[in-house]
């Protein structure tokens, strides 16, 4: 099967720093959608699930027409495309076939099948009109075939195919009693609708979903053929996929409760295309969220993460990421459903894409609620972010510093304290050596958040030194002379407020701590880590 490129929009990222402090804006402010974050996050990596799929299977013949295979062979192996024209133009039923049949073989062949010629010879009409041919049960299949291969080219070749009318044609065939015929147009309606948001809109503008929703409408999804299910599954989530605009709201309510009994399905393609549309379904407005939060499925997308089969946590992590980007209340059924204790193996996960994704989560878990950093505390996932800031790749330690920063943002003091019990000054220091002066203002605004906990419980002088022990100072220090005006302002502040020979004056006259339990203390084994 032909993989295609994608044409996901992906938006470029907005200033994400200012939408992160908590400082007198509302919570939501610190969520960072899927658009607005790192554009390569956001390209939905749809090597992972196609946009469009040419059927190359080769089908023994005899069970699609009632030629012989080696009668047929001979007549239709070579058929060029003008013999093809004359064949398809030619009154007789049987010749038509041959040259449909010709022509489904060309265009499934592996390499490059001539579909410009075919459109160019004007053969799409002929072909629509022959998926009509009720009469001819083998012509119907054979044009059904040979348009599905059309259509799963380029967005010029499957423009064709729609012109041609073959829309509504193909979705009259979805009710053959014939299931390779209604397949062959569960297939085609997938491959247009794949080709972006027109043609999506278009399929369920001319009443696709409802007759696709019908052939599954059956007591038990296991008496369906596996390739079968898999095509309609797949096709189902083409019509929940691209945004710009996203699918009409009324149509994924219709589709959703069929996606839900996939969801409970045990067939791995279906489990991994139904997690693919729902991570579609839920990459939006609050509001899209909502519409697939209230149906209940969150525990059951929870139970498919914490499966150890890639291509379904792939799917199903992206939607439980794009669920918190949500409200609190939102983010909390995620929790709730007990997603949190599969973190340590995403956090640690060996592919870089899953780790960078679930650091991504954790970010805009984070930016919620005290209660809910706290049960980020409470299973134990503060020392995997830190982690990923000592040894992960630099896209998941992008993440993982938005995570910090959201931490120190809308954390209480005592979970600051933790924090920085936990070790996380020094690799966070350690990576303002990036060229991301982004990610390098984010840092300076987290290790500003620690100092302003400090501060209230007089601990600043020991921050200082801890910053300064792990060489932290001198790389704040070095940030004096960066080109970008934000960072070297940001470095300025933190040194004038807290390491210039004033600050350490006025420091000796500060009374020791009343809140003797936070007071730093040198650990007797890591000389070089402190605690409050």
């Amino acid at each position: 099967m032909s993989k295609m490129s994608t044409n996901e929009n992906a938006n470029t990222p907005s200033a994400r720093l200012n939408r992160f402090k908590n400082k007198g804006k509302d919570a939501t402010e610190m969520r960072r959608r899927r658009i607005e974050v790192n554009v390569e996050l956001r390209k939905a990596k749809k090597d992972d699930q196609m946009l469009k799929r040419r059927n190359v299977s080769t089908f023994p013949d005899d069970a699609t027409s009632p030629l012989q295979e080696n009668r047929s062979n001979q007549v239709s192996a070579h058929w060029s495309v003008e013999e093809i024209v004359k064949g398809v133009n030619n009154n007789n039923t049987e010749i038509q076939l041959q040259a449909t049949q010709a022509a489904r073989k060309l265009l499934s062949r592996e390499q490059q099948p001539p579909i410009d010629s075919i459109i160019r010879a004007g053969l799409i009409p002929k072909l629509v009109s022959f998926l009509g041919r009720a009469d001819c049960i083998p012509i119907q299949f054979e044009s059904a075939w040979a348009l599905t291969n059309i259509a799963s080219g380029t967005s010029e070749q499957t423009k064709a195919v729609v012109d041609g009318g073959a829309i509504p044609a193909f979705i009259s065939l979805l009710a053959s009693p014939h299931t390779h015929i209604s397949e062959q147009a569960v297939w085609a309606l997938g491959n247009i609708a794949g080709d972006g948001s027109t043609y999506r809109d278009l399929v369920i503008k001319f009443g696709a979903i409802e007759p696709l929703l019908s052939l599954l409408a059956v007591p038990d999804l296991s008496s369906l053929a596996s390739g079968y299910l898999r095509n309609v599954t797949w096709t189902l989530s083409n019509l929940c996929r691209n945004k710009n605009p996203a699918p009409p709201i009324e149509a994924i309510e219709q589709i959703l409760p069929t996606l839900v009994r996939l969801l409970h399905h045990d067939d791995h393609e279906v489990l991994a295309d139904t997690c693919w549309a729902l991570s579609y379904l839920t990459d939006g407005s609050n509001d899209r969220i909502e519409v697939v939060v209230k149906t209940g499925l969150v525990p059951q997308l929870v139970k498919l993460l914490g499966c150890s089969e890639l291509p379904i946590m792939t799917p199903s992590l992206r939607a439980i990421g794009n669920i918190v980007t949500g409200t609190d209340e939102q983010t909390q059924i995620v929790i709730d459903s007990g997603a949190l204790s599969v973190f340590p193996s995403l956090l640690s996960h060996h592919k870089n894409n899953i780790q960078k994704e679930a650091a991504w989560t954790m970010s805009n878990i984070t930016a919620g609620r005290q209660d809910q950093i706290q049960r980020v505390i409470d299973h134990g996932l503060v020392p995997y972010l830190i982690g990923i800031l000592r040894k992960g790749d630099f896209k998941s330690q992008k993440e993982a510093v938005w995570a910090v920063a959201n931490y120190t943002s809308g954390g209480t003091i005592e979970q600051i304290v933790y924090l920085v019990q936990a070790g996380v000054v020094e690799p966070l220091l350690n990576l303002l050596s990036a060229k991301d002066s982004k990610i390098v203002l984010v840092i300076l605004d987290a290790i500003s958040n620690i100092f302003l906990a400090a501060e209230k419980i007089n601990e600043t002088e020991k921050l200082c030194l801890m910053i300064e022990e792990c060489g932290g100072l001198d790389k704040i220090e070095a940030l004096q002379s960066h080109e970008n005006e934000q960072v070297y302002k940001a470095s300025s502040t933190l040194i004038e407020k807290y390491f210039s020979a004033e600050e350490e004056e006025d420091q000796n006259v500060v009374p020791e701590s009343t809140a003797a339990s936070y007071t730093f203390q040198v650990q007797g084994n890591t000389p070089d880590t402190f605690n409050f």
